[in-house]
C-alpha cells in the first residue's frame, strides 16, 4: 500500500490548517483561495487529499508530509539492524562484565579466610588492664560501694569477648 493512501486523523489536518494559514499570512493564497482549501482539508481522509491541497505551495517545513514508506534495502532499514547489532554486542559486553564481576566476588569469597593475618589492634589498650587490677585491689579492700557491680560486668563481658573472638580464629582456619 502507497503511503499517501494511509488515513489521516485530526492532527495532520490541523498541521496542514496551520500550514495554509502561514501561506495566507505570507500572502501566497487570497482569503478565497484560503476558504476553500481548509474546507477541503477538513474532508480529506487520507494523505494523498492533504498533498493535494498543499502541491502547487512551497514547502518549507510547512504542510504535510507523509511518513516515508519502509524500504528493505535502504538506509533506513539498515539503520535499524546496525542499532540491532550494536544494542547485542553492548548486552554481550555486559553480560560479559557481570559474569567477570561474579567470579571475582566468588573468588574473594573462597579466599578470604587464607590471607595472612593483618595485625589490626582490637580490645582495650593497655592501661585497661592495669585499671582492672587497681579495681580488683580497691575492691578487696572494701572501696567502691555499687560500682563493685560494674566492674564485675565489665570484666565478664572481656572474658567472653576474648573467648568468641578465640573460638572465630579457630573456626576460620
Amino acid at each position: 500500500m502507497d503511503a499517501h493512501d494511509l488515513r489521516i486523523g485530526d492532527a495532520e489536518r490541523e498541521r496542514t490548517m496551520e500550514s495554509l494559514r502561514e501561506h495566507f499570512a505570507q500572502g501566497r493564497l487570497t482569503h478565497e483561495e484560503l476558504d476553500e482549501r481548509l474546507d477541503r482539508t477538513l474532508a480529506a481522509r487520507t494523505a494523498r487529499d492533504l498533498t493535494e491541497i498543499t502541491a502547487d505551495l512551497p514547502s518549507d517545513g510547512y504542510g504535510y508530509a507523509p511518513p516515508p514508506a519502509p524500504v528493505k534495502d535502504g538506509p533506513v532499514w539498515d539503520d535499524r539492524h546496525a542499532y540491532k547489532e550494536m544494542m547485542r554486542a553492548h548486552r554481550h559486553q555486559l553480560r560479559a562484565a557481570h559474569r567477570q564481576m561474579h567470579e571475582a566476588h566468588r573468588e574473594w569469597q573462597k579466599n578470604r579466610h587464607h590471607r595472612p593475618e593483618r595485625r589490626h589492634h582490637h580490645g582495650p589498650g593497655p592501661i585497661v588492664p592495669f585499671l582492672i587490677v587497681i579495681s580488683i585491689i580497691a575492691m578487696i579492700a572494701g572501696g567502691f560501694g555499687a560500682l563493685k557491680f560494674v566492674l564485675f560486668f565489665a570484666i565478664g563481658a572481656m572474658i567472653f569477648s576474648s573467648i568468641r573472638r578465640a573460638a572465630i580464629r579457630r573456626s576460620l582456619r
